[in-house]
């Protein structure tokens, strides 16, 4: 007799929702006629987005306490569902930056199928609870971006970017699974909280493998030394895909970061928060410095998103309830943040119809009021100013690091603030402050192309970049519960 396992379908509807949607795509792209494939597509993949985060939400509510399923394979908390929840948020605005992206009519339901799958598969990774649903998560959503990033074959490096990106991704996750095997043969065990039971504190193979896994984790954080494929493959993708890899991606691997350290390897938090300690003061330097000299405003992004896997990373590693909230605060307006400053680069793209740099930004501010003004609060709110969620996320990161007694974190991060004003304020100036000079030199935009719903993604990121700033108080509570979940 076959006793099969309780399955808690109400915990999967987040990433069964998007999954659901992936599959209705493919049969839109068989049966739907051509002319309407493309609204079809849309439509659906963000009606699946949104589905997944309602469930997430009512996940949320109703997931009191931390609440092992299918024999510890996975984890129904509210840590895991507050992260769902950004992730599908996140994910329905790259649709919107999505449908007016130049594509070819024969792959157009492809690519909103495999946007959903790398969500569904975003949504599984959050929640895993053993070493194998972890690898079997993040192989789910990198094998859909990998595709993605070179789904474009007529833009000029999509396929390089998906080149690079697949081998320096393989190597990632071959050195998890790696680290993974080594954490199981010295244990026994698969499961997160049976590991920490197992007890082997300070094994040499434990740890060998715990370095293996956060560099595994590390790489798809972007985080320095391990960012090498992040430039080229946000330069190369398509910039919608840009937009959600820099977004979802770095949310996916940082929560799961967390909850991998403090509940696999409590016993030896003195190696594992140093070590993330030096990676995040790594990020902060190589994002910052090399983002200097870059050009490209899709590159100097990158190097941006490497220097912000610091921050939160500063998060992690003080590995207290308050560096919880921390990290998921942060996350929040980061991620508007990200998505917003893409969508307006892929509105200037299409202008232009070539890459966006510096030079042919020129006059943007003035061309496109709306896209400018958006774009300088981007700006600004990731330096940290004032009255953008960005300066309470830092904010509330060195609190962290402060109460853990790390101030030299604090110093680094501060620098690290100071270096990035000069290219996150040349961006505005790039917009605004040109001389005449250099606006005969940047090409003329044109009549734009009206995108009403690249203007609704970069409003709505614009509103949440602003609004929790002043809607703090709220998000934290909501942070505050979901760090109960862990054993902090």
């Amino acid at each position: 007799m076959i006793v099969k396992p309780h399955i808690d379908w109400f915990a999967l509807a987040p990433s069964l929702a998007l999954l659901g949607a992936a599959g209705l795509l493919l049969m839109v792209a068989v049966f739907a006629p051509r002319r309407g494939r493309k609204a079809t597509s849309a439509f659906v993949a963000f009606g699946g987005f949104v589905a997944s985060g309602i469930w997430a939400a009512f996940l949320d509510d109703r997931s009191p306490n931390a609440t092992a399923l299918v024999h510890d394979a996975m984890w129904r908390d509210r840590w895991g569902a507050l992260a769902q929840v950004i992730l599908a948020g996140s994910g329905a605005v790259a649709v919107l930056l999505s449908y007016g992206e130049r594509m070819r009519d024969e792959h157009v339901a492809e690519y909103y199928a495999l946007l959903t799958s790398a969500g569904a598969g975003m949504a599984f990774f959050v929640q895993a609870g053993n070493l194998m649903t972890l690898f079997l998560g993040l192989e789910w959503f990198s094998i859909a971006l990998y595709v993605l990033t070179a789904i474009d074959i007529d833009l000029v490096g999509s396929l390089e970017a998906g080149l690079k990106y697949l081998v320096i991704g393989a190597v990632g996750s071959a050195t998890l699974l790696f680290g993974s095997a080594l954490v199981y043969g010295i244990t026994g065990e698969l499961s997160f909280d049976r590991i920490a039971a197992a007890g082997h504190a300070h094994d040499a193979m434990l740890v060998v493998g715990l370095a293996m896994i956060i560099v595994g984790l590390g790489f798809k954080a972007s985080a320095a030394p391990f960012h090498m494929w992040t430039p080229d493959a946000y330069q190369g993708a398509p910039t919608p895909v840009t937009a959600f890899m820099s977004s979802a991606t770095k949310i996916a691997a940082l929560v799961v970061t967390y909850r991998v350290l403090v509940t696999t390897f409590p016993h030896d938090q003195h190696l594992w928060r140093v070590a993330i300690a030096v990676i995040a003061i790594v990020s902060l330097a190589w994002g910052n410095i090399a983002a200097l000299v870059q050009r490209n405003v899709k590159r100097i992004l990158a190097y941006s998103s490497v220097s912000h896997a610091g921050f939160m990373l500063i998060a992690v590693a003080a590995a207290t309830p308050l560096g919880a909230r921390a990290l998921l605060y942060y996350l929040i307006p980061y991620a508007a943040m990200s998505l917003g400053a893409f969508g307006v680069v892929a509105a200037r793209e299409r202008e232009l119809q070539r890459p966006v740099t510096l030079q042919n930004l020129a006059g943007f501010g003035w061309e496109r009021p709306f896209l400018g003004i958006a774009m300088w609060v981007f700006m600004l709110g990731m330096l940290g100013f004032p009255l953008t969620g960005g300066f309470i996320g830092k904010f509330y990161v060195f609190a962290a690091a402060y109460d853990h007694g790390y101030w030299w974190l604090i110093v680094a991060g501060v620098i690290a603030t100071m270096i990035s004003a000069y290219y996150y304020l040349g961006i505005v100036r790039a917009m605004y402050f040109r001389d005449a000079a250099e606006l005969q030199l940047a090409p003329a935009g044109g009549s734009p192309p009206f995108d009403p719903l690249l203007l609704a993604g970069v409003g709505i990121a614009l509103a949440v970049t602003v609004g929790s700033f002043f809607a703090v108080q709220p998000l934290i509570d909501v942070a505050r519960s979901a760090a109960s979940s862990l054993p902090l």
